[in-house]
């Protein structure tokens, strides 16, 4: 591979499942793929619950921001390989042009910020959310080049969501 795999985690608010996916995927492989995020009405900033736990997994949580979609559809920006929604609203939202026609797929999460109860409760539905994409992001960076090229990726993306 030339270059590293830009992959970017899609959710409206851009505070909790987006965040936990772009700093996992950087914790996780920072070589092979460069984990991105955003949102169609970023919240402003990243949940402090989502923040807690990441850094409570050893995750460097310090560039972490809520940021716009918008400001990955510039020519400025870079190159997205991939484009991965992880909340159901903003898979049926109307994404803005991304150029290079990445790969796209739907990795479906219930909000842990919608957890009812107590704080703990909420934690441990962060926590648990951070379980599970760490899962899937494992397969990801586990994967062999071939898998991961071109339209390859796209397949391999969309199988994830199986996992």
């Amino acid at each position: 591979m030339d270059r590293a795999l830009n992959i970017l985690f899609l959710c409206t608010h851009n505070s909790a499942r987006s965040i936990l996916a772009e700093a996992l995927l950087n914790h996780l492989d920072g070589q092979r793929f460069i984990g991105h995020s955003a949102g169609s009405q970023p919240k402003g900033a990243p949940n402090p619950l989502a923040l807690k736990v990441l850094a409570a997994a050893g995750i460097d949580i310090t560039r972490l921001r809520s940021k716009g979609w918008d400001e990955f559809a510039t020519p400025a920006a870079p190159a997205m390989d991939a484009v991965i929604t992880v909340c159901d609203q903003a898979a049926g939202e109307t994404c803005p042009y991304w150029p290079g026609q990445p790969a796209t797929a739907h990795w479906g999460y219930p909000d842990p910020s919608d957890t009812p109860g107590s704080d703990a409760a909420r934690e441990d539905a962060f926590r648990l959310t951070l379980l599970a994409l760490r899962r899937r992001l494992q397969l990801l960076i586990n994967l062999p080049p071939d898998q991961i090229k071109g339209l390859a990726l796209q397949q391999t993306l969309r199988s994830l969501a199986q996992e």
